[in-house]
């Protein structure tokens, strides 16, 4: 009897202490302002985290800018307010995509720094280094799943996202590399301001053998860079003098190290199967998509995962086309999600 009567209790305790199926907990989109600390520096960035159940772990995305003075919305204030980065992290947010930005050094909150008295000591392997502590802090987050990151970066952000891609653990799951800087810095800068003295040329501006001789000047103007000599100006158009004058002083630092960099190279350290979507638009004037053949190229010695290459029709730059010139077009739009539900 006694058997039977602790056999019921038992029974009884089981099913007493057996809860009913609760209701997920769900919890509203939001953002939330975060730090993380690099070389003495502490960079502060916006993370936007979309509804998802409570204890939910979510796939995350590190967002990163183009080249220059771009803030954590992809702003450069107050000529240049595309707001870029901005819309890359609601487009993802509506895929249930975590996304981390921040404002890189020189910019918004986060400023020179442990710079600010030595800003000739900014190089880009600086910046490097803090997208690393960036991603080391989006894989830290309560929110996100690390096995599941994504890198999604826009031009000179697309080439440090693929540096980062070789060297952080976790290793990404992908990169999204939007309009990349595909060549060596200063390729990149002598072939937009041929083409732009090409443009300026057909107009009438410039006689043939006057873009000749600016089209020497420029090419005489890299080499100097590159050997640390000072640039001769006098045959160089104001603007472009001014320009390779920015590229020396306080600045041949991060010039020299960012043009060092060639990232058809820096592909070979990608972990084989990571998923790459490399985006070129048509109209986009400042980098050409024959700037990308060899980084493609690459890409595929390298056995990186799909969908590669993604040509768009009539995106320029900005990732924006005629119909939508203030928002991310359709097709930039269309290619990311494709990129993230991978």
């Amino acid at each position: 009897m006694f058997r039977h009567v602790a056999a019921a209790v038992m029974t009884l305790a089981v099913v007493t202490v057996t809860p009913a199926e609760a209701t997920p907990v769900l919890l509203s989109a939001a953002d939330r302002e975060v730090a993380f600390t690099a070389d003495g520096t502490t960079a502060y960035g916006t993370l936007h985290v979309p509804e998802h159940r409570a204890g939910q772990r979510l796939r995350a995305a590190l967002l990163l800018p183009g080249s220059g003075p771009t803030d954590r919305d992809g702003n450069q204030p107050p000529a240049s307010l595309p707001h870029t980065l901005a819309q890359l992290a609601d487009a993802l947010g509506k895929d249930g995509v975590v996304t981390l930005r921040f404002d890189k050094y020189a910019t918004g909150r986060t400023g020179l720094g442990a710079y600010q008295d030595r800003p000739e000591e900014v190089h880009y392997p600086a910046f490097v280094r803090q997208v690393q502590a960036a991603y080391a802090s989006l894989c830290n987050q309560p929110e996100t799943d690390p096995h599941t990151l994504l890198v999604v970066g826009r031009g000179e952000g697309a080439m440090t996202g693929l540096l980062l891609g070789g060297t952080v653990h976790p290793r990404p799951a992908g990169l999204a590399l939007l309009q990349p800087q595909a060549i060596h810095m200063l390729d990149l800068v002598a072939l937009q301001l041929r083409a732009q003295i090409a443009e300026a040329t057909r107009q009438g501006q410039f006689t043939p053998e006057q873009q000749r001789t600016i089209n020497a000047a420029v090419d005489a103007a890299v080499t100097a860079l590159r050997d640390r000599r000072p640039v001769r100006t006098a045959d160089l158009p104001s603007p472009i003098a001014r320009l390779f004058e920015a590229f020396q002083g306080p600045n041949a630092r991060f010039v020299q190290s960012d043009d060092a960099v060639y990232p058809p190279a820096t592909a070979a350290a990608l972990r084989p199967g990571t998923r790459v979507l490399l985006t070129r638009g048509t109209q986009d004037v400042l980098l050409p998509c024959d700037t990308t053949n060899a980084l493609t190229a690459a890409l595929r010695h390298a056995h990186a995962g799909g969908p590669g290459r993604v040509v768009l029709p009539g995106i320029d730059h900005l990732m924006h086309d005629t119909d939508h010139p203030n928002t991310l077009a359709p097709p930039v739009l269309h290619s990311l999600h494709c990129s993230a539900q991978h």
